[in-house]
């Protein structure tokens, strides 16, 4: 597990960090909300891309393209994708070349895709399958060290010591981060090369009572095609959301663009909290104990965003009365009781009420509001993975790749709010309710799926 996790690390970097990138190619290139917000579409249209190679290469050999050349191999093979498209950065950064930015960021989600279709089933079967979705969250956790720490050190590169007051952004710096990333995903993949993780994973095959695990196809599971277009409409709203923040902390507060860093940070590690917050229910422990963990590890994470944005010198005092906003995420977690569908449909309406919230208030009541939308999504991508994938059997790769394949949601979504935040439309505000949209939906998802699985015999209520 402790290897597997590693490479979440990455993914969360990488997509947290372009929430910095935006603000500042749109002010040093003089490009429109919607123009920025193509960091986020090449991106995240990379997860589609591989994922489309993915699925009709297996078609075209007429064999799983994991289970041929096992599960190892392809999460290394996927760090040496995402390890040359880091390369790009070099003459991206020294031409100040928007396209050759977008096409390294395009490369390594390419790379991405190809780990996350064999890493997240990994996550959900090495183990009791009942927890596989707390294991997901468990995972998704270290993912938002990454999205912590990345906003922090990319900002740190562009615009140097932010308590000297500088706000000349130097893209030529951008580079070095991710040079030195491209050298860990490298060390990474010789490393799981040669770790524990299985070849191969047998995936729990249900049994119902319409005989549809004979079907070919995997798109006979309606839980999984309306699970692709729950991610697809999860990383949405939790990419747009975060995205669109700098801009609306520009607008709506004044902000200038080196000062946006540590509100960017804190929308990531709010999904750090509320995955560290589901992961308690992981550890064989007792009730009691567990119960303790719920309250214990989200103010860890939060105090980890403290003492990392401290060491980076921010201004943190506006962040003091986040620990009130935790609570409600908090509740909702005990009253989930480790049910995906259940979670999701609480976090759902939690979204949908913390967005409405940002756009009938102003100043930091706003800016909390749209900050704790990353608090709801937190568990949202294994809960719909866990939902999307439970009784698929032998379709489990291909269907763990089509929902990979969704992540595009993150840079359409995005770019469809981006458009809407024109003034002569909906505003920068008044565009998040992008976001409502997307969270109805997975409200819905969790009520019909869970219906669907319980003709399955498959119930999480039962299972406790």
């Amino acid at each position: 597990m402790i290897s597997l996790i590693s490479v979440f690390f990455f993914w969360g970097f990488v997509a947290a960090s372009n929430d910095i990138l935006i603000p500042v190619f749109k002010e040093k290139l003089h490009l429109e909300q919607w123009q920025s917000q193509l960091v986020s579409f090449s991106f995240y249209i990379a997860y589609t891309i591989g994922s489309l190679i993915y699925f009709f290469l297996s078609k075209a050999i007429k064999k799983d393209i994991l289970n041929q050349i096992g599960y190892k191999n392809g999460v290394a093979l996927g760090l040496l994708i995402s390890a040359f498209g880091t390369l790009l950065f070099i003459p991206a950064a020294n031409n100040v070349s928007f396209a050759l930015m977008l096409s390294g960021l395009f490369i390594v989600g390419l790379g991405f895709s190809l780990q996350q279709t064999a890493a997240n089933p990994l996550a959900i079967n090495i183990g009791d399958s009942k927890k596989g979705a707390q294991r997901l969250s468990l995972a998704g956790g270290v993912n938002n060290i990454g999205t912590t720490i990345g906003p922090i050190l990319v900002s740190y590169a562009i615009f140097g010591s932010v308590s000297s007051g500088n706000t000349v952004s130097d893209i030529e710096n951008v580079k070095i981060p991710y040079l030195i990333l491209g050298l860990a995903f490298l060390l990474v993949a010789i490393l799981f090369k040669f770790s524990s993780i299985p070849d191969k994973i047998i995936p729990v095959q249900t049994v119902s009572s319409d005989g549809i695990e004979e079907k070919k196809s995997v798109f006979h599971f309606p839980e999984l095609w309306m699970g692709m277009i729950a991610i697809f409409l999860y990383v949405g709203v939790e990419v747009s959301t975060a995205g669109n923040l700098p801009d609306y902390l520009r607008q709506h507060l004044g902000m200038k663009t080196n000062e946006v860093a540590p509100f960017v940070s804190l929308f990531w590690a709010s999904l750090m909290i509320g995955r560290w917050t589901s992961a308690s229910g992981v550890f064989n422990v007792s009730k009691k104990l567990s119960f303790i963990l719920r309250f214990i590890l989200p103010y860890t994470a939060f105090l980890l965003y403290i003492i990392i944005n401290t060491i980076a010198d921010h201004d943190i005092s506006r962040f003091y009365y986040y620990p009130f906003v935790i609570l409600v995420m908090i509740a909702g977690d005990i009253l989930s009781r480790g049910n995906p569908a259940r979670q999701l449909l609480l976090f759902s309406a939690f979204g949908i009420a913390a967005l409405f919230t940002g756009m009938l208030s102003e100043g930091m009541v706003s800016v909390y509001s749209f900050i704790s939308v990353g608090l709801f999504c937190s568990t949202l991508w294994p809960c719909i993975f866990a939902l999307a994938i439970a009784g698929l059997g032998k379709h489990t790769n291909q269907g763990s790749g089509l929902l990979v394949m969704m992540i595009m949601g993150g840079g359409i979504v995005s770019l469809f709010q981006g458009f809407l935040a024109k003034d002569e439309l909906l505003g920068i505000q008044w565009s998040y309710l992008v976001g409502v949209v997307c969270f109805v939906y997975l409200a819905f998802y969790a009520i019909r799926a869970k219906s669907i699985l319980k003709l399955r015999g498959i119930d999480y209520d039962s299972a406790k």
